[in-house]
């Protein structure tokens, strides 16, 4: 492994805040005699705080044979300290695409769906022990992440520095998702308001609904692209005060339809000649059972 050259000078291949993933960005020497590496991200383990580089080489010019589906020597990449291991292939073997794990820093899956991360990711190139020109090709297939790249400006080697962010379409739906949680437990606000405000007692199809919405919210949470942790950002903005609205307002219904109900049983006192059963009292509804069957 090599360590990092000085900070590049060259400008990123999309300014800062682009919401989409450049199709590919490149890197290295434009020498006829040349190593091409196609280096693709297969995915992102936020997790892990790593990436799986999907790496195919391909010998050019003289230092290829077979339309460059081998080396004609003994051909080895060493790869920057991000990435866990080096690689190498024997002469006049057919190459074959490998995968590679690339270290990320920076970020933390905590600030899902706002993280981001970055991580270098380069390859110098020898044929029997003799330095050989390196071209790097870079793009990426995980659409959970947007990838901006600035490539380092050297002659033989090819590296890029790579910064990775939530995807334009799941940043949206992650936001979506916490505009639905608030607009639920905003919904089920009013329900108990009017609910506790009108003396309605045990409306029992109103107590289902609260109580489904207060487990479907724990589904529709989970269904969050990428599988982010409890605790995120997503939880602290929307999901957890989302589920303690709703769960706070079960309870409130709950209580004020009991105490609507013993009111209205209250109400149902015998008279002073013993002949008023049934009359309501102060306050009571008398009737008991329309309050308790709705």
């Amino acid at each position: 492994m090599r360590s990092r050259p000085a900070a590049p000078a060259a400008e990123p291949t999309h300014p800062p805040g682009y919401g989409g993933s450049p199709a590919r960005s490149s890197a290295g020497s434009a020498a006829a005699d040349r190593v091409d590496v196609r280096a693709t991200v297969q995915r992102v383990d936020t997790a892990a705080r790593e990436l799986v580089l999907r790496v195919r080489v391909t010998p050019r010019g003289s230092l290829g044979e077979e339309d460059g589906t081998a080396p004609v020597g003994d051909l080895s990449l060493q790869t920057t300290e991000a990435t866990l291991g080096d690689l190498s292939f024997r002469a006049h073997d057919r190459l074959a695409a490998k995968d590679v794990k690339v270290v990320m820093a920076g970020g933390s899956i905590g600030d899902y769906p706002f993280d981001a991360y970055e991580t270098d990711i380069g390859f110098w190139a020898q044929m029997d022990g003799k330095e050989v020109p390196v071209r790097l090709l870079f793009s990426n297939n995980d659409t959970l992440f947007s990838v901006s790249a600035i490539p380092w400006p050297s002659p033989q080697e090819a590296a890029l520095g790579v910064e990775l962010v939530r995807s334009g379409s799941l940043l949206v739906f992650a936001v979506l998702m916490m505009v639905v949680m608030w607009a639920l437990a905003a919904s089920v606000l009013i329900g108990t308001w009017y609910l506790t405000t009108r003396g309605e007692g045990l409306v029992w199809p109103a107590l289902g609904w609260m109580a489904a919405t207060l487990f479907a919210l724990s589904a529709f949470r989970n269904t969050a692209p990428g599988s982010p942790p409890i605790g995120c950002v997503l939880d602290w903005f929307a999901f957890l005060w989302a589920e303690s609205v709703i769960a706070l307002c079960v309870i409130a219904v709950v209580l004020a339809g009991v105490r609507t109900a013993l009111r209205a049983d209250g109400g149902e006192d015998d008279g002073p000649d013993g002949e008023g059963a049934g009359r309501p009292g102060p306050g009571g509804t008398g009737d008991l059972g329309r309050a308790s069957r709705q």
